[in-house]
């Protein structure tokens, strides 16, 4: 059996199965990126839910694992070397699990990097972009007089969308007709943003048929739907 006694995160949120991969979450766009993947391949995984209403991300060993105190992380007891890994960031962890189920991230060395840059757009445009106008929108910042940050937001998601859109015209998924990470990245933002954000008369979502198109397929998929509720509360 796995000896994961290394990792102090594990004394807070004890393995009953520790020779699974230990994913510590919350069904939050990010989150569900990682949850969504470990369905889809079938790798063995036990679920941990990080509760922000008690602070559980600010605890001494939630920071033992991820010191930026943001959902996702994992340990794997099975990484590199057989040795346990540990890792944070959503976008590394896809790569990761997608590496090491040998799914998902392109069919050759080409398909990989054309992944790899619709995960990055995701990570440093799509993600960024819509949360802020989640805020905004939502959240404490829709009591703000000054409505500037919001359509700074509002105008960039539309851009966003916009590209995702045009991309998608004549494709099945971002990188042709191969679901991959980078999908599984996008969509549950893009399904936040006019669904939990309420945000879709804002951004014109309607006007963006390709992007509702995969969205539908997207969700469609029985490991999306079983990864978009986990870890369960």
């Amino acid at each position: 059996m796995a000896d994961l006694s290394a990792f102090p995160i594990t004394a807070k949120w004890p393995a009953r199965h520790p020779e699974r991969i230990q994913l510590y979450s919350l069904p939050t766009p990010n989150g569900v990126k990682v949850s969504i993947l470990l369905e889809e391949t079938g790798l063995p995984y036990e679920a941990h839910r990080i509760d922000f209403g008690s602070n559980d991300q600010l605890t001494p060993e939630f920071i033992s694992l991820n010191p930026n105190n943001k959902i996702p992380a994992i340990i794997d007891p099975d990484g590199p070397g057989g040795q346990p890994l540990g890792l944070f960031e959503s976008g590394a962890i896809l790569v990761y699990l997608a590496d090491k189920a040998g799914r998902f991230n392109g069919r050759d060395a080409a398909e990989r990097y054309q992944v790899l840059q619709w995960l990055m757009f995701q990570m440093g445009g799509v993600g960024p972009m819509f949360g802020q106008l989640g805020f905004f929108h939502k959240f404490a910042g829709k009591d703000f007089e000054d409505k500037r940050p919001r359509d700074r937001y509002v105008a960039e998601s539309r851009r966003l969308l916009g590209v995702l859109d045009r991309h998608l015209a004549d494709r099945e998924w971002l990188v042709g007709d191969q679901y991959s990470i980078a999908d599984i990245a996008v969509f549950p933002w893009v399904r936040n943003l006019a669904g939990f954000y309420e945000a879709g008369s804002l951004v014109g979502f309607d006007d963006f048929k390709a992007v509702q198109r995969v969205l539908a397929a997207f969700v469609a998929r029985p490991a999306v739907a079983r990864g978009l509720q986990i870890p369960a509360s």
